[in-house]
């Protein structure tokens, strides 16, 4: 497993493209974006829990009920939520794009993120849909990752290499998010590609126990979003053996999926709105894995404990609060908790008390712009991983005029 400088064009057969048309006041900036496949692909999603969803969900749901896409039409801007035409627009956008690749509209995944509630108009779309197909490249991730932006401050992409079955295989992916992203999938935009040849059932499967170590154990604000998804189209040409049931090879699509959704959490993490530091909370001796899962996150969204880290100020007490609250059957008196940085680890609690510790070396250590918070429950073997990132002024202030 090996990770190379690319995204979702890493794959064979795969091209994409971003461009402004015009939703954007910024001309500088892209708002349409297009990934696609030169052959048809298994697909497979995951979508958001919150009931008020965007109308792009609903159209892609439909559209990849049968198992298969072969392209992805996302905008940004203004998202296609709580629009009364909204499905309309979703169908309209596939139509558009479809007919550009000369394609089938059920094959078209489309997504849209920005305002909501905000009309969204189809000229700009319409009009931009022939230079995104005219400008589709093997070397086009980069700019399909602009596309797809909001409040995001820097574009996400990641790519690993892998062998199966003894061929060449690449997975890569692409991500938006930066604020309205906490647990209960999906929380952002991802759009991941490979040439592996997998069945829709086992893709789906994949990416199904995939995102509850992932993309659910990532929090930047406490809002679930609502137009979000992460969406996985394999083309088969690597043409190693179709994985089509639990076996070595698809343990190896495994580890490379993980390994692509875990950079992306990190960077989304990273690159909260407002954010100075990627916070990621490490849990370890848990008695099972919900038990360990629920502090981790328990942790990672307190709202107390993301100040403390921006000021940093080593108040362990509020991670031991958050745990509290958590609803995690835990015992109190066993639980450590260690600060750790690039400047090194400061133990700070010990069996659920406080121990003496430098105030100027753990300052020294949350300083730094990634902080793991580590926390032993001692109570069996289990462990959790969960990431966030500090709670500054500059949230506040992006969010306070979003819209206007």
């Amino acid at each position: 497993m090996k990770y190379i400088n690319s995204g979702v064009t890493a794959a064979k057969g795969f091209k994409a493209s971003g461009v402004h048309c015009g939703i954007r006041k910024n001309t500088q900036k892209n708002d349409l974006s297009l990934i696609y496949s030169e052959k048809k692909c298994t697909a497979a999603a995951v979508y958001t829990k919150n009931l008020v969803k965007g109308a792009p969900l609903t159209v892609t749901k439909q559209h990849i009920a049968d198992g298969c896409a072969q392209a992805v039409i996302c905008n940004s801007g203004n998202a296609n939520t709580c629009n009364a035409n909204g499905i309309e627009i979703a169908e309209q956008m596939s139509a558009l794009c479809a007919d550009a690749l000369s394609l089938n509209a059920g094959d078209i995944v489309v997504a849209s993120t920005g305002v909501i509630g905000q009309p969204l108009d189809i000229t700009p779309i319409a009009s931009g849909i022939p230079e995104l197909v005219k400008t589709l490249s093997e070397d086009g991730s980069l700019q399909a990752a602009y596309g797809i932006m909001t409040t995001d401050t820097k574009p996400k992409e990641v790519a690993v290499e892998f062998e199966l079955s003894g061929k060449a295989c690449r997975l890569g992916g692409i991500a938006k998010g930066s604020g309205m992203i906490h647990p209960n999938m999906a929380t952002m935009l991802v759009f991941i590609t490979s040439d592996v040849a997998i069945s829709p059932a086992m893709l789906q499967k994949a990416l199904s126990t995939d995102i509850d170590s992932t993309f659910n154990m990532l929090s930047i604000d406490g809002d679930t979003s609502t137009n979000d998804m992460v969406t996985v189209l394999c083309n088969g040409m690597a043409q190693n053996a179709e994985i089509t049931e639990d076996n070595d090879d698809f343990k190896v699509f495994m580890k490379a999926l993980n390994s692509v959704t875990v950079a992306l959490c990190r960077m989304i993490a990273g690159d909260g709105e407002g954010a100075t530091k990627l916070l990621e909370c490490i849990v370890s001796g848990a008695k099972d894995e919900k038990t360990a899962k629920t502090v981790a996150k328990s942790v990672i969204c307190s709202s107390l404990l993301k100040a403390a880290m921006f000021g940093a100020d080593a108040n362990w007490g509020r991670v031991l609060c958050a745990i509290g609250y958590s609803g995690a059957d835990v015992d109190v008196s066993k639980i450590d908790v260690s600060f750790k940085s690039n400047k090194g680890e400061i133990p700070v609690c010990v069996s659920g008390a406080g121990i003496p510790f430098s105030e100027e070396i753990a300052k020294e250590i949350l300083l730094e712009d990634e902080i793991d918070i580590l926390v032993n429950l001692n109570d069996g073997t289990f462990t959790s991983t969960a990431w966030g990132c500090d709670l500054t002024y500059d949230y506040v202030k992006i969010n306070g005029d979003y819209r206007t």
